[in-house]
Protein backbone atom coordinates (compact mmCIF):
# COMPACT_ATOMS: atom_id res chain seq x y z
CA UNK A 1 0.00 0.00 0.00
CA UNK A 2 3.25 2.35 0.79
CA UNK A 3 4.18 1.64 -3.30
CA UNK A 4 0.58 2.26 -4.11
CA UNK A 5 0.01 5.82 -2.77
CA UNK A 6 4.14 7.11 -3.23
CA UNK A 7 3.01 5.87 -7.09
CA UNK A 8 -0.56 7.75 -7.02
CA UNK A 9 1.20 10.92 -5.73
CA UNK A 10 3.56 10.52 -8.22
CA UNK A 11 1.22 10.12 -10.68
CA UNK A 12 -0.82 13.17 -9.76
CA UNK A 13 2.40 15.45 -10.04
CA UNK A 14 3.67 13.63 -13.54
CA UNK A 15 -0.09 14.55 -14.69
CA UNK A 16 -0.31 18.57 -13.29
CA UNK A 17 3.30 19.05 -14.17
CA UNK A 18 2.36 18.33 -18.22
CA UNK A 19 1.45 21.60 -19.39
CA UNK A 20 -0.45 19.71 -22.54
CA UNK A 21 -2.69 17.47 -20.34
CA UNK A 22 -3.46 20.31 -17.79
CA UNK A 23 -4.82 22.63 -21.13
CA UNK A 24 -6.75 19.56 -22.07
CA UNK A 25 -8.09 18.08 -19.40
CA UNK A 26 -9.30 21.89 -17.49
CA UNK A 27 -9.20 24.25 -19.88
CA UNK A 28 -11.05 22.49 -23.01
CA UNK A 29 -14.17 22.11 -21.51
CA UNK A 30 -14.82 24.55 -19.83
CA UNK A 31 -13.83 26.55 -23.56
CA UNK A 32 -15.81 23.93 -25.59
CA UNK A 33 -18.43 24.12 -23.16
CA UNK A 34 -18.66 28.58 -23.60
CA UNK A 35 -18.41 28.32 -26.94
CA UNK A 36 -20.89 25.59 -27.93
CA UNK A 37 -23.59 27.49 -25.29
CA UNK A 38 -23.17 30.56 -27.17
CA UNK A 39 -23.85 28.52 -30.72
CA UNK A 40 -26.86 27.44 -29.81
CA UNK A 41 -27.36 30.28 -26.69
CA UNK A 42 -30.75 31.23 -29.07
CA UNK A 43 -32.15 27.53 -28.93
CA UNK A 44 -34.53 28.18 -32.32
CA UNK A 45 -33.28 29.42 -36.06
CA UNK A 46 -35.17 32.45 -36.25
CA UNK A 47 -35.20 35.05 -39.26
CA UNK A 48 -33.81 32.84 -41.86
CA UNK A 49 -33.54 33.90 -45.60
CA UNK A 50 -36.79 33.28 -47.38
CA UNK A 51 -37.13 34.44 -51.02
CA UNK A 52 -40.53 35.74 -51.91
CA UNK A 53 -41.08 36.35 -55.89
CA UNK A 54 -44.49 38.12 -55.97
CA UNK A 55 -45.30 37.90 -59.81
CA UNK A 56 -48.66 39.03 -59.40
CA UNK A 57 -48.49 42.01 -56.97
CA UNK A 58 -51.78 42.12 -55.91
CA UNK A 59 -54.09 43.04 -52.64
CA UNK A 60 -54.06 39.64 -52.12
CA UNK A 61 -50.17 38.23 -52.75
CA UNK A 62 -48.99 41.06 -51.07
CA UNK A 63 -51.51 39.85 -47.97
CA UNK A 64 -49.72 36.64 -48.24
CA UNK A 65 -46.22 38.08 -48.13
CA UNK A 66 -47.07 40.21 -44.98
CA UNK A 67 -48.53 37.03 -43.37
CA UNK A 68 -45.18 35.64 -43.75
CA UNK A 69 -42.96 38.75 -42.48
CA UNK A 70 -45.28 37.88 -39.60
CA UNK A 71 -43.54 34.75 -39.03
CA UNK A 72 -40.14 35.53 -36.61
CA UNK A 73 -39.07 32.38 -38.09
CA UNK A 74 -37.93 33.87 -41.06
CA UNK A 75 -37.21 37.16 -42.67
CA UNK A 76 -38.94 38.05 -46.24
CA UNK A 77 -36.82 38.68 -48.73
CA UNK A 78 -38.81 40.41 -51.58
CA UNK A 79 -38.87 40.01 -55.50
CA UNK A 80 -41.88 41.62 -57.44
CA UNK A 81 -40.08 40.00 -60.56
CA UNK A 82 -38.50 36.35 -60.85
CA UNK A 83 -34.58 37.02 -60.71
CA UNK A 84 -32.29 35.53 -63.92
CA UNK A 85 -31.12 33.20 -61.82
CA UNK A 86 -32.98 32.17 -58.47
CA UNK A 87 -29.94 29.98 -57.66
CA UNK A 88 -27.56 32.75 -57.71
CA UNK A 89 -29.83 34.33 -55.49
CA UNK A 90 -30.55 31.77 -53.44
CA UNK A 91 -26.98 31.61 -53.08
CA UNK A 92 -26.47 35.20 -52.58
CA UNK A 93 -28.60 35.84 -49.69
CA UNK A 94 -27.90 32.59 -47.87
CA UNK A 95 -32.08 31.68 -48.52
CA UNK A 96 -33.55 28.52 -47.16
CA UNK A 97 -36.50 28.71 -49.39
CA UNK A 98 -38.08 29.96 -52.29
CA UNK A 99 -41.77 31.36 -52.45
CA UNK A 100 -43.06 32.03 -56.34
CA UNK A 101 -46.66 33.57 -56.47
CA UNK A 102 -47.53 33.15 -59.75
CA UNK A 103 -49.10 35.97 -61.83
CA UNK A 104 -52.77 36.04 -61.73
CA UNK A 105 -52.62 34.60 -58.27
CA UNK A 106 -55.71 36.52 -56.98
CA UNK A 107 -57.73 36.62 -60.31
CA UNK A 108 -57.80 32.59 -60.16
CA UNK A 109 -58.37 32.20 -56.53
CA UNK A 110 -61.38 34.28 -57.31
CA UNK A 111 -62.52 32.26 -59.61
CA UNK A 112 -62.05 29.47 -58.26
CA UNK A 113 -59.14 27.96 -60.74
CA UNK A 114 -56.75 26.84 -57.63
CA UNK A 115 -53.19 28.34 -58.62
CA UNK A 116 -50.13 26.62 -57.73
CA UNK A 117 -47.69 27.94 -55.10
CA UNK A 118 -44.58 26.82 -55.80
CA UNK A 119 -42.10 26.96 -52.78
CA UNK A 120 -38.24 25.60 -53.43
CA UNK A 121 -36.66 24.27 -50.56
CA UNK A 122 -32.69 24.44 -50.21
CA UNK A 123 -31.89 21.46 -48.92
CA UNK A 124 -28.28 22.69 -48.67
CA UNK A 125 -28.69 23.19 -44.93
CA UNK A 126 -31.17 20.58 -43.69
CA UNK A 127 -31.28 22.64 -40.56
CA UNK A 128 -32.43 25.20 -41.54
CA UNK A 129 -34.51 24.11 -44.51
CA UNK A 130 -36.58 22.16 -41.83
CA UNK A 131 -36.90 25.36 -39.67
CA UNK A 132 -38.00 27.19 -42.85
CA UNK A 133 -40.27 24.36 -44.36
CA UNK A 134 -41.87 24.31 -41.26
CA UNK A 135 -42.36 27.89 -40.75
CA UNK A 136 -43.92 27.81 -44.53
CA UNK A 137 -46.33 25.51 -44.01
CA UNK A 138 -47.77 26.81 -41.04
CA UNK A 139 -48.42 30.32 -42.62
CA UNK A 140 -49.16 29.50 -45.81
CA UNK A 141 -51.85 26.30 -44.83
CA UNK A 142 -53.37 29.22 -42.59
CA UNK A 143 -53.78 31.72 -45.62
CA UNK A 144 -55.26 29.05 -47.73
CA UNK A 145 -57.79 27.92 -44.91
CA UNK A 146 -58.63 31.64 -44.19
CA UNK A 147 -59.50 32.79 -48.36
CA UNK A 148 -60.99 29.42 -48.56
CA UNK A 149 -63.58 29.86 -45.68
CA UNK A 150 -63.46 33.66 -46.68
CA UNK A 151 -64.95 32.72 -50.29
CA UNK A 152 -67.46 30.32 -48.67
CA UNK A 153 -68.53 33.34 -46.73
CA UNK A 154 -69.01 35.39 -49.51
CA UNK A 155 -71.29 33.04 -51.09
CA UNK A 156 -73.90 33.13 -47.86
CA UNK A 157 -72.46 30.23 -45.72
CA UNK A 158 -72.27 31.44 -41.72
CA UNK A 159 -69.09 31.45 -40.87
CA UNK A 160 -69.01 28.72 -38.34
CA UNK A 161 -70.55 26.32 -41.02
CA UNK A 162 -67.66 27.31 -43.67
CA UNK A 163 -65.01 26.27 -41.16
CA UNK A 164 -66.51 23.21 -40.83
CA UNK A 165 -66.66 22.73 -44.97
CA UNK A 166 -63.31 23.88 -45.40
CA UNK A 167 -62.21 21.46 -42.08
CA UNK A 168 -64.48 18.76 -41.64
CA UNK A 169 -62.07 16.99 -38.88
CA UNK A 170 -59.21 18.59 -36.48
CA UNK A 171 -56.17 16.90 -35.87
CA UNK A 172 -54.32 17.72 -32.71
CA UNK A 173 -50.93 17.59 -32.93
CA UNK A 174 -49.00 17.55 -29.32
CA UNK A 175 -45.42 17.75 -29.29
CA UNK A 176 -43.73 15.18 -26.55
CA UNK A 177 -40.12 16.37 -25.06
CA UNK A 178 -38.01 19.47 -25.32
CA UNK A 179 -41.68 21.15 -26.92
CA UNK A 180 -39.99 24.33 -27.73
CA UNK A 181 -37.71 22.90 -30.54
CA UNK A 182 -34.92 24.19 -28.69
CA UNK A 183 -31.99 23.50 -30.09
CA UNK A 184 -29.73 24.17 -27.28
CA UNK A 185 -31.15 21.48 -24.59
CA UNK A 186 -30.91 19.10 -27.44
CA UNK A 187 -27.28 19.54 -28.44
CA UNK A 188 -25.34 21.03 -26.23
CA UNK A 189 -25.24 18.47 -23.07
CA UNK A 190 -24.57 15.99 -25.78
CA UNK A 191 -22.19 17.92 -27.12
CA UNK A 192 -20.07 18.27 -22.96
CA UNK A 193 -20.57 14.20 -22.96
CA UNK A 194 -18.28 13.96 -26.30
CA UNK A 195 -15.92 16.69 -24.72
CA UNK A 196 -15.55 14.41 -21.66
CA UNK A 197 -15.13 11.32 -24.05
CA UNK A 198 -12.20 12.51 -26.05
CA UNK A 199 -10.19 14.33 -23.42
CA UNK A 200 -10.31 11.41 -21.01
CA UNK A 201 -9.09 9.27 -23.78
CA UNK A 202 -6.07 11.81 -24.61
CA UNK A 203 -5.35 11.73 -21.07
CA UNK A 204 -5.22 8.15 -21.03
CA UNK A 205 -3.86 7.60 -24.74
CA UNK A 206 -0.26 8.58 -23.06
CA UNK A 207 -0.74 6.74 -19.33
CA UNK A 208 1.20 3.63 -19.98
CA UNK A 209 2.86 4.37 -23.27
CA UNK A 210 4.49 7.45 -22.08
CA UNK A 211 6.13 5.13 -19.35
CA UNK A 212 7.56 2.72 -21.57
CA UNK A 213 8.31 5.33 -24.17
CA UNK A 214 10.44 7.01 -21.20
CA UNK A 215 11.35 4.07 -20.18
CA UNK A 216 10.31 5.29 -16.34
CA UNK A 217 8.06 2.28 -16.03
CA UNK A 218 10.78 -0.25 -15.11
CA UNK A 219 12.42 1.86 -12.70
CA UNK A 220 9.10 3.41 -10.88
CA UNK A 221 6.88 -0.05 -11.01
CA UNK A 222 9.48 -2.60 -10.42
CA UNK A 223 7.83 -3.26 -6.78
CA UNK A 224 4.35 -3.21 -8.58
CA UNK A 225 5.44 -6.14 -11.40
CA UNK A 226 2.84 -8.31 -9.25
CA UNK A 227 0.50 -6.34 -9.03
CA UNK A 228 -1.45 -5.58 -12.45
CA UNK A 229 -5.13 -4.32 -11.25
CA UNK A 230 -3.66 -1.65 -8.35
CA UNK A 231 -1.31 -0.35 -11.02
CA UNK A 232 -4.25 0.23 -13.39
CA UNK A 233 -6.04 2.32 -10.50
CA UNK A 234 -2.41 4.11 -10.16
CA UNK A 235 -3.29 5.45 -13.71
CA UNK A 236 -7.46 6.08 -13.55
CA UNK A 237 -7.69 7.73 -10.25
CA UNK A 238 -6.69 11.09 -11.02
CA UNK A 239 -8.54 10.96 -14.15
CA UNK A 240 -11.45 10.26 -12.37
CA UNK A 241 -11.29 12.93 -9.69
CA UNK A 242 -10.33 15.44 -12.19
CA UNK A 243 -13.36 14.54 -14.10
CA UNK A 244 -15.67 15.21 -10.80
CA UNK A 245 -14.55 18.73 -11.22
CA UNK A 246 -15.24 18.58 -14.96
CA UNK A 247 -18.97 17.53 -14.41
CA UNK A 248 -19.25 20.10 -11.49
CA UNK A 249 -18.31 22.74 -14.04
CA UNK A 250 -21.00 21.60 -16.53
CA UNK A 251 -23.22 21.84 -13.94
CA UNK A 252 -22.70 25.44 -13.15
CA UNK A 253 -22.33 26.16 -17.19
CA UNK A 254 -26.14 24.21 -17.20
CA UNK A 255 -27.32 27.05 -14.65
CA UNK A 256 -25.60 30.10 -16.86
CA UNK A 257 -26.89 29.03 -20.17
CA UNK A 258 -30.08 27.51 -18.51
CA UNK A 259 -30.49 24.62 -19.65
CA UNK A 260 -32.29 22.15 -17.28
CA UNK A 261 -30.75 19.19 -15.51
CA UNK A 262 -31.44 15.20 -16.31
CA UNK A 263 -34.14 14.36 -14.20
CA UNK A 264 -32.74 11.96 -11.27
CA UNK A 265 -29.24 13.37 -9.98
CA UNK A 266 -28.47 10.34 -7.83
CA UNK A 267 -29.59 8.05 -11.24
CA UNK A 268 -27.11 10.53 -13.52
CA UNK A 269 -24.93 10.47 -11.09
CA UNK A 270 -24.44 6.59 -10.97
CA UNK A 271 -24.64 6.91 -15.26
CA UNK A 272 -21.70 9.79 -15.52
CA UNK A 273 -19.74 7.77 -13.13
CA UNK A 274 -19.38 4.30 -15.32
CA UNK A 275 -19.44 6.23 -18.54
CA UNK A 276 -15.86 7.55 -17.41
CA UNK A 277 -14.86 4.33 -15.67
CA UNK A 278 -15.83 2.48 -19.22
CA UNK A 279 -14.18 5.51 -21.13
CA UNK A 280 -10.80 5.26 -18.56
CA UNK A 281 -10.35 1.32 -19.47
CA UNK A 282 -10.62 1.88 -22.58
CA UNK A 283 -7.76 4.20 -23.24
CA UNK A 284 -6.10 2.40 -20.47
CA UNK A 285 -6.52 -1.14 -22.78
CA UNK A 286 -4.91 0.92 -25.69
CA UNK A 287 -2.28 2.42 -24.13
CA UNK A 288 -0.57 -0.86 -22.96
CA UNK A 289 -1.15 -2.41 -26.46
CA UNK A 290 0.06 0.79 -28.31
CA UNK A 291 3.83 1.37 -26.69
CA UNK A 292 3.81 4.35 -28.25
CA UNK A 293 2.51 7.60 -27.31
CA UNK A 294 1.75 9.26 -30.29
CA UNK A 295 0.26 6.72 -32.10
CA UNK A 296 -1.88 5.81 -28.98
CA UNK A 297 -3.33 8.87 -29.49
CA UNK A 298 -4.25 8.63 -32.77
CA UNK A 299 -5.92 5.67 -32.21
CA UNK A 300 -7.99 6.91 -29.51
CA UNK A 301 -8.74 9.60 -31.40
CA UNK A 302 -9.69 7.69 -34.24
CA UNK A 303 -12.10 5.79 -32.48
CA UNK A 304 -13.71 8.76 -30.34
CA UNK A 305 -14.17 10.96 -33.48
CA UNK A 306 -17.17 9.69 -35.10
CA UNK A 307 -18.25 8.55 -31.75
CA UNK A 308 -21.30 11.30 -31.65
CA UNK A 309 -22.17 10.83 -34.73
CA UNK A 310 -22.58 6.66 -35.54
CA UNK A 311 -23.83 7.00 -31.65
CA UNK A 312 -27.88 7.36 -32.96
CA UNK A 313 -28.37 10.34 -31.18
CA UNK A 314 -29.46 12.56 -33.67
CA UNK A 315 -29.55 9.30 -36.39
CA UNK A 316 -31.35 6.34 -35.69
CA UNK A 317 -29.05 3.74 -35.00
CA UNK A 318 -30.89 0.90 -36.48
CA UNK A 319 -30.99 2.93 -40.04
CA UNK A 320 -26.73 1.84 -40.52
CA UNK A 321 -25.24 -0.99 -41.31
CA UNK A 322 -24.57 -3.92 -39.13
CA UNK A 323 -20.99 -3.15 -38.80
CA UNK A 324 -21.24 0.39 -37.58
CA UNK A 325 -23.67 -0.58 -35.14
CA UNK A 326 -21.49 -2.91 -33.38
CA UNK A 327 -18.20 -0.51 -33.36
CA UNK A 328 -21.24 2.34 -31.97
CA UNK A 329 -22.05 -0.49 -29.23
CA UNK A 330 -18.46 -0.78 -27.78
CA UNK A 331 -18.02 2.92 -27.68
CA UNK A 332 -19.23 3.73 -24.46
CA UNK A 333 -20.72 7.38 -25.49
CA UNK A 334 -23.01 5.15 -27.27
CA UNK A 335 -25.41 4.02 -24.36
CA UNK A 336 -24.57 7.03 -22.21
CA UNK A 337 -26.10 8.96 -24.44
CA UNK A 338 -29.32 6.96 -25.09
CA UNK A 339 -29.76 6.95 -21.23
CA UNK A 340 -29.03 10.71 -20.94
CA UNK A 341 -31.88 11.68 -23.31
CA UNK A 342 -34.21 9.72 -21.73
CA UNK A 343 -33.18 11.94 -18.46
CA UNK A 344 -32.58 14.71 -19.50
CA UNK A 345 -34.59 15.51 -22.66
CA UNK A 346 -37.48 13.18 -22.31
CA UNK A 347 -37.60 13.12 -18.80
CA UNK A 348 -38.68 9.34 -18.81
CA UNK A 349 -38.83 6.99 -15.65
CA UNK A 350 -35.37 6.12 -14.29
CA UNK A 351 -36.20 2.07 -14.93
CA UNK A 352 -35.85 2.68 -18.49
CA UNK A 353 -32.21 3.73 -18.07
CA UNK A 354 -31.56 0.65 -16.90
CA UNK A 355 -30.65 -1.60 -20.05
CA UNK A 356 -28.21 1.66 -21.19
CA UNK A 357 -26.59 1.30 -17.13
CA UNK A 358 -26.20 -2.36 -17.96
CA UNK A 359 -24.63 -1.67 -21.28
CA UNK A 360 -22.07 0.59 -20.31
CA UNK A 361 -21.00 -1.55 -16.90
CA UNK A 362 -20.64 -4.40 -19.51
CA UNK A 363 -18.59 -1.95 -21.39
CA UNK A 364 -16.27 -1.11 -17.99
CA UNK A 365 -15.78 -5.36 -17.13
CA UNK A 366 -15.20 -5.63 -20.84
CA UNK A 367 -12.22 -3.05 -20.77
CA UNK A 368 -11.18 -3.80 -17.42
CA UNK A 369 -10.52 -6.96 -17.76
CA UNK A 370 -8.35 -6.50 -21.44
CA UNK A 371 -6.25 -4.05 -19.56
CA UNK A 372 -5.84 -6.18 -16.59
CA UNK A 373 -5.36 -9.02 -19.18
CA UNK A 374 -2.64 -6.98 -21.35
CA UNK A 375 -1.18 -5.49 -18.73
CA UNK A 376 0.00 -8.82 -16.93
CA UNK A 377 1.89 -10.06 -20.23
CA UNK A 378 2.97 -6.74 -20.24
CA UNK A 379 4.23 -6.74 -17.03
CA UNK A 380 5.87 -10.41 -17.84
CA UNK A 381 7.37 -9.16 -21.03
CA UNK A 382 8.99 -6.16 -18.95
CA UNK A 383 9.64 -7.44 -15.68
CA UNK A 384 11.00 -11.16 -16.42
CA UNK A 385 14.68 -10.28 -17.95
CA UNK A 386 15.58 -7.65 -15.61
CA UNK A 387 16.84 -7.08 -12.44
CA UNK A 388 17.69 -4.55 -10.10
CA UNK A 389 21.29 -3.61 -9.84
CA UNK A 390 21.18 -2.33 -6.18
CA UNK A 391 18.79 -1.94 -3.22
CA UNK A 392 17.18 0.80 -4.09
CA UNK A 393 16.09 -0.36 -7.44
CA UNK A 394 17.61 3.03 -9.35
CA UNK A 395 19.35 0.55 -12.16
CA UNK A 396 18.43 -2.59 -13.89
CA UNK A 397 20.23 -4.77 -16.07
CA UNK A 398 18.89 -7.25 -18.56
CA UNK A 399 19.15 -11.02 -17.38
CA UNK A 400 21.15 -12.88 -19.55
Amino acid sequence: MKEFFRLLKREFKVFLGNSTLRTVFFLAPFVYATLLGLVYKSGKVENTPVLVVDKDNTPLSRQLTEMLEDNKSIKVIRFIQEPLSIKDEVIRYEAAAVVMIPSRFEADMLQKKYPELNVYINTGNVLTANFASKALQLTIGTFSAGASIKALQKMGMPATQAATQYEPFKANYITLFNTAGNYLIFMWPAMLAVVLQQIILLAMAVSFAAEFQGETFVKEYYKMRRWAFPTMLIKVIPIWIFSILIVLMYYFMHMIFKVPMPEGVFNFTILTAVFVGSVSFMGVFVSILVPDALKATQILMVIASPAFIISGYTWPLNAMPAAVQFIANIIPLTPFLKAFKILLIQKGSVELTFPYLKHLGILLLVYLILGWIALKIKLWLIFHYVKPVNAQDDTFEEIS
